[in-house]
């Protein structure tokens, strides 16, 4: 069925109005990808890179127009005689008689054609990561104008179209797939945007027209708590990934033949074959939601479902914070007589688990104590109460102890800690009724946090199983104390610990670990390489501009000494003799390498010529480099020095190369801040010479991530556990640090070995699914949802 002009006029319109609003917004776009491509070129790279990346700006700027009109022809194409489409599912090649004759023959998919069905799959699911919810709306109003239950697969307004009709256009004007992949972030990201404001703008129509002011959302899924990077719940939310695991995202626009050309190419379901597969597989990874993004998504749906039921039960229970205006962290009295059994049931608790310890006992056996002593403890508490809302905050805070103090992933020691507690969050409850509404209040966060970094792993910590790490049991006794020791600041006190803990744990890591402060140096002087690497290409970059410096000199000083130098620096010191040396040899360099018009210029050059070349080798020795590359790296500065001999270089003046001495051997006072320096891939000159059996750097795996993925990469938290698929195996890994602007990240294992990741690897793992939490959901999620079984079971206990 051809999709595209619609029965209904509101709806043809709209679909007009939404390709009139994409190709308003195509001039600049087409503009950002040339930006950007020349922001590229600027940028530090190997040889092969800055070539490939110099073929891309040349080709983009020849194509630009043509790759504009191409999108243009087959947005209006699909507007006035829709999208015609094979079954989705097929990995049967089309015929090539006709790009919409639908007739189909069998052959096998080519994999230039799975890769092409790849690229335009990712660039369909960066554009729904942005605009899911726009969709959304757009969805529902246009099926109800059409009498519809949904959008036909096809339909010109789904993402996966557009994104067939950017590829095709690209590809028709002689782009290649390794430019796209060079530019793939700034499109998906510009693309995103573009067609975000298509939809909103087509939405805002439709509303203005009467058609559906209000949309009926799914519950659990809402815009003011979902993370704005996180890219929750649009599967479901837009029908994009259905129960064809998947595969209509990849083979919507694949089977129907392409918008300026013919195809020969389909996808299946079911079938067999190594491309089959790869192609399933590739989609899975791709379409599979985010793990933090859907935990975070589960924890709101999970309290929004307590608040729920309570409200049937307490009317009144939490209604200050659904009230509008009423800020986070609001305040309601608490009743004299309540605060009283309160004060009285801290103190019992603490001298009751402090006199069982004194007196020999196990720290196994408290469990039962402990339990006995809070329930008795809750039944005077509720008597104390003075209303409902308070009886029920009482029984709800004891539920979730409870589930907290049963947690045998919990060392003993920490859950005798965890109960002392209880009461000071209780007292927080019942004040600031947002705890029970949001799942960022400082109270839950700082018992997930400890909980995530002590449960389930202790042989990570001790070799006696259950016993926690002396310093990690200590600093959470510490916490409790001083939460217990300011009863009446609510969150305040909560948020200042749970800062604390947090520079608790990078010190840990850090200073005390023995598993892990060998890696966390080894992984800091690897970023310090790295960073003033780059500090150096930078700056030398900046020193040659204007200087006539062969190009073979130039390349090598920007991609070879450079981290030499970082590397020297380092490791004796910026201002050490070692250092200097490495900048002389520099300036030698480029001395040598100017014209040489007379016979007494070039006897010097070829006396300096031995003792250069020695200090050369020993400077790409030092950082990492074989002899083998070495050798080329001399062969191709031995031409550049030729070329100065035959005069075919150009001269530098004098006073320029004094100048230029200076500069180098002040070069660090120059350098930008290393804040503004970002370590990525494409920078990194060489991550495998850090590579030691002290310290593992991840150089590969995982699959392209989405923008949400890197941002969610950046926001893991130190101490917290997770699964590593890597080598064919899983094993379980804590993170001990992240580097200057997370950009590279250390995981260590229970047995010491460290792991480091960049931060795009982090998240192309991520992604992928090759690193996963150790928990599916937080400690206070977990006591939460069995609170909520407990209630849904009897919901009178909790005015009992």
């Amino acid at each position: 069925m051809a999709t595209g002009a619609s029965p209904d006029p509101l709806a043809g319109q709209a679909r007009r109005l939404y390709t009139e609003e994409l190709v308003k917004g195509l001039v600049p776009l087409v503009q950002a990808a040339i930006d950007h491509a020349r922001v590229l070129l600027d940028k530090p790279a190997e040889n092969t890179v800055f070539q490939r990346r110099r073929e891309l700006t040349q080709s983009l700027l020849g194509g630009a127009q043509a790759w504009h009109k191409g999108i243009v022809t087959g947005l209006r194409h699909a507007l006035q005689h829709g999208v015609s489409a094979t079954r989705p599912g097929d990995l049967l090649g089309q015929s090539r008689s006709g790009p919409y004759s639908g007739r189909e023959t069998l052959s096998l998919v080519s994999d230039d054609t799975i890769e092409l069905e790849i690229v335009t799959s990712r660039l369909a699911l960066a554009i729904m990561d942005r605009a899911s919810w726009e969709f959304a709306d757009l969805r529902s109003r246009i099926a109800q104008l059409e009498g519809r239950g949904e959008l036909d697969p096809h339909d010109m307004l789904r993402a996966h179209v557009l994104a067939r009709i950017v590829f095709d256009a690209w590809r028709a004007a002689g782009q290649t797939l390794d430019g796209w992949r060079e530019l793939q972030t700034v499109l998906h990201d510009e693309f995103a945007l573009l067609v975000e404001e298509a939809y909103h703008e087509t939405n805002r129509w439709l509303v203005d027209h009467g058609v559906l002011a209000e949309v009926d959302l799914r519950p659990f899924i809402r815009r003011s708590r979902t993370h704005p990077a996180a890219p929750m719940g649009w599967q479901a939310a837009t029908g994009f990934v259905d129960s064809r695991a998947g595969a209509a995202s990849l083979g919507d626009g694949a089977s129907g033949g392409g918008y300026g050309g013919s195809r020969s190419s389909g996808f299946v379901s079911g079938g067999s074959g190594g491309s089959g597969n790869s192609v399933g597989e590739e989609t899975r990874l791709m379409t599979r939601a985010a793990p933090l993004a859907r935990s975070r998504e589960h924890a709101e749906a999970v309290l929004g479902r307590l608040n729920r039921l309570i409200g049937r039960h307490v009317p009144r229970f939490g209604l200050s914070t659904r009230s509008p205006g009423v800020p986070a962290g609001a305040s309601q009295p608490m009743s004299p007589g309540l605060a009283r059994a309160i004060d009285t049931a801290q103190q019992g608790i603490r001298q009751r688990l402090s006199s069982t310890l004194r007196g020999g006992g196990e720290v196994s056996a408290t469990a039962p104590v402990m339990l006995e002593e809070l329930h008795q403890r809750k039944q005077v508490l509720k008597k104390a109460a003075a209303s409902p809302e308070e009886r029920a905050t009482i029984e709800i805070v004891a539920l979730l102890f409870q589930s907290i103090l049963t947690e045998d992933r919990i060392p003993a020691t920490v859950r005798v800690w965890f109960a002392r507690l209880q009461m000071p969050v209780l007292r927080v409850a019942v004040t600031e009724p947002d705890f029970f509404a949001t799942i960022d209040h400082p109270a839950r966060r700082l018992i997930d946090r400890m909980g995530a970094c002590v449960m389930g792993f202790d042989s990570a910590a001790s070799s006696a199983p259950g016993k926690p790490n002396e310093a990690l049991d200590k600093e959470v006794k510490r916490i409790v104390q001083v939460v217990e020791a300011y009863p009446d600041t609510g969150r305040r006190v909560f948020q200042t610990v749970l800062i604390e803990f947090e520079k608790f744990l990078e010190h840990y890591f850090k200073n005390e670990n023995e598993a892990t402060k060998r890696g966390v140096s080894l992984a800091q002087q690897v970023e310090q390489r790295e960073t003033m690497a780059i500090q150096y290409t930078i700056e030398l970059r900046k020193m040659l501009n204007e200087v006539p410096v062969q190009e073979g000199v130039r390349q090598f000083l920007f991609h070879v000494w450079a981290d030499v130098l970082a590397t020297t620096g380092v490791r004796f010191g910026p201002q050490t003799v070692q250092t200097k040396a490495m900048k002389r040899a520099a300036a030698d360099l480029i001395w040598s390498a100017s014209a040489k018009v007379t016979r007494e210029e070039r006897a010097e050059v070829i006396r300096r010529l031995p003792l250069l070349l020695k200090s050369l080798r020993e400077g790409m020795a030092s950082a990492g480099m074989d002899t083998p590359k070495q050798d080329e790296h001399i062969q191709q500065l031995n031409n550049s020095l030729a070329a100065a001999f035959t005069a075919k270089a150009a001269v530098i003046p004098d006073d320029r190369l004094r100048e230029l001495m200076e500069r180098l051997e002040t070069l660090e006072e120059l350098l930008p801040e290393a804040a503004e320096v970002e370590i990525d891939e494409s920078m990194v000159l060489d991550l495998s010479g850090h590579q030691s059996s002290e310290l593992e750097v991840v150089l590969e795996g995982g699959s392209m991530p989405t923008p949400a993925m890197v941002a969610w990469a950046r926001e893991l938290q130190v101490g917290s556990w997770y699964m590593l698929d890597r080598g064919g195996h899983s094993e379980a890994v804590q993170l001990a640090w992240h580097g200057l602007r997370k950009q590279l990240s250390l995981f260590v294992t229970p047995q010491g070995r460290c792991v480091l990741f960049q931060q795009q690897r982090l998240a192309s793992y991520l992604q992928a699914g090759l690193l996963l939490p150790a928990q599916d959901e937080a400690l206070t999620v977990r006591a939460t949802r069995s609170a909520l079984a407990k209630l849904d079971v009897d919901a009178s206990r909790l005015l009992a």
